[in-house]
Formats: structure tokens, sequence, C-alpha cells
């Protein structure tokens, strides 16, 4: 790869001031600006051209992906079955204690659960890694020239494929509970799943940036993340706060308020394609309703919100990157 012109690299000094290098001796011809080795790094530089540097690099976003799949499994007997395991050993220690200890009412809580965890164990887990990937790849990032955005996507890629192990364990839920999911649904689940990616990567390019000047970030971010877990509808029934809000005279904004956390219509969207049953019968209790009652519109209105601000999230991530990573190279 080529050499990065960016402070702190070792490149020849008319090199990072842009200049040409001097003829070389013989008839060799004098080298022209574009056979330059090195990649300028600065704020200036179109969303449009990193863009472009991103598609072009994609080769090494998939290798990258790959090595995260390697060292996390490297000497492992299981390997990548560790990603099956570990969601389903979660499962059912929240199933035992939400449905036998707490009593929880819904019917099939295993699986009520665990398609709202699909979402959550997405963002919870990229999130942190991708916070501290620019530093933890400091070596690189110091002496080869490519796209820096590579390695939150990269952080974003491997939970993707981990989501899909876990998608195979929701299957296999699904068969041995003899549960059929709403069919009807599935294609807004796939929308909150674009959705989620979208999401997902814009705050892990932020956080990869934010974290190189101040380290405390990916502290924060481990904080934050187990507040916001109990803000959203996993292992509490949405209706729970719908009944609670309702009571007040300000229920209306306050409707908005809670569903405006990002991550709550895309989970009430897996739930609904996953789970699936609105209003159940629970014996000695009656028709109970676990679901939110929106119509399929709705859900429709509320993912392409999330997506309008996803993309512009994600197109505002990555002109901050942009306009700092010059001085990564210095602060690492």
């Amino acid at each position: 790869m080529a050499m990065a012109s960016e402070a702190g690299v070792s490149a020849p000094a008319d090199a990072r001031l842009g200049e040409l290098p001097p003829a070389p001796s013989g008839d060799s011809p004098r080298p022209t600006s574009r056979d330059l080795p090195y990649r300028v790094v600065s704020s200036k530089v179109r969303l449009t051209v990193r863009v472009r540097e991103i598609w072009e690099s994609r080769e090494l976003f998939v290798f990258l992906v790959r090595k995260e799949l390697k060292v996390k499994y490297k000497s492992s007997v299981l390997g990548l079955l560790w990603s099956m395991l570990n969601p389903a050993v979660v499962l059912m220690v929240y199933y035992v204690v939400f449905k036998y200890v707490l009593k929880n009412p819904t019917p099939d809580f295993a699986l009520y659960l665990f398609s709202g965890l699909l979402v959550w164990n997405l963002f919870s887990t990229v999130l942190p890694g991708s916070s501290s990937t620019i530093v933890a790849n400091a070596g690189i990032v110091k002496k080869v020239a490519f796209p820096r955005e590579i390695l939150p996507l990269s952080q974003v890629g491997t939970g993707v494929v981990f989501l899909f192990f876990q998608m195979i364990v929701m299957a296999l839920f699904l068969l041995g509970f003899q549960y059929s999911p709403d069919w009807a649904y599935m294609p807004i689940a796939l929308f909150a799943l674009v959705d989620l990616v979208v999401l997902t990567a814009a705050f892990a390019i932020f956080l990869s940036a934010v974290n190189v000047y101040y380290r405390d970030v990916e502290h924060l971010v481990a904080v934050l993340l187990q507040a916001w877990f109990w803000g959203i509808p996993v292992v509490y029934n949405y209706n729970l706060v719908y009944n609670e809000l309702v009571k007040l005279h300000a229920f209306h904004w306050l409707m908005d308020i809670y569903l405006i956390d990002p991550i709550t219509p895309l989970v009430l969207a897996f739930q609904r394609a996953f789970y699936g049953h609105v209003v159940v019968s629970v014996p000695h209790q009656g028709r109970y309703q676990v679901l939110a009652g929106y119509s399929a519109g709705f859900y429709v209105e509320m993912l392409a919100g999330v997506l309008v601000a996803g993309v512009l999230l994600l197109l505002g991530a990555m002109r901050v990157f942009g306009r700092i990573e010059g001085n990564f190279a210095e602060e690492l």
C-alpha cells in the first residue's frame, strides 16, 4: 500500500509538502503528481471522494472482518459456534430469571425476549469495539494509507456476521417452540435491519474518531449502554410504558419522546415480525396485549424516519471523521 502523508508518517519531506521529488539520474522520466506514493489527508476532501475511497477499499474491509473473526476464535475448538452458544446461554438465563423468578406473564417469553435482543446485541457489541479500534490499530494508522473509516466499519461488518448466527439460533428456537412468526411483517424487519446497520455505522465512525482525542469515550460508551438497555422494551413490554403514560395529561408528547430513541422502533419491528402475536391468551388472566397494536404503515413511517436520521448521522459522522483524522498520527 502507499505511505500516508500525514504528520508522523515516514514520507519524504518534499512529498509531504506536495512537491515533486527531484528527477532521478539517467534517462528516467520525471514522475508526475499522479505517481506520488502518498495519500492526501485533508478536511477539505469532499464527502463523495471519501465514500468512493471506502468503496474502493472494500477488499480491505472484507479482510479486516475475516481477521476479527479469526482472532476472536483463534485456537478455539468450536470456533464460530461460540457466536451461537453465547446468545443461546444469555437467552436461557434471561428466560429463567424473568419467567420463573420475576413471573413475567408473557407467553413464550424467550422468543419475545430474543427478538428484541437481536437488535440490541448488534448495537451494543459494535460500539465498544469500534470506539477503540483506531487506537488499537495505531501502528497501521500511522504508517499505511487507507480510508481510516474502514476500521470502525469492519467492526460493524463483524457484528452483522454475529447477528446472522444469532438469527440461526432464533430459527432453531422457533422450531423448538413450534412457533410461527408473522411472515407478513418480515419485510418490515428487513427494513429495520437496514436502519440498524446504518445507525450503528454512524455511531461507530463518530466514536472511533473522537476516542483518539478523548480516551474516556470508550469507557463512557460502556456505561451509557448499560443504562440505555433499560430504556428500550426488551425485558418488559412496550404496552407497560404505553399504559402508564396514557394516564398522564401529556401522553402524546411523552410517547413521542419515548419513540424518538432510534433503537425502540427497530426493537418493536423485530418483535412484531418474530414474536408476531399482538394479543395472547394468558391462563387465569384472560387476554393480554404483548406488542404494540400499530399498523404496518405506522411501522414503515417510523422506520423511514429512523433511516433518514441514520443517513444524516452517518454523513455527519464521516464529515467529523474527515476533519479530525489529519492529526491521528500525532495523537497516537
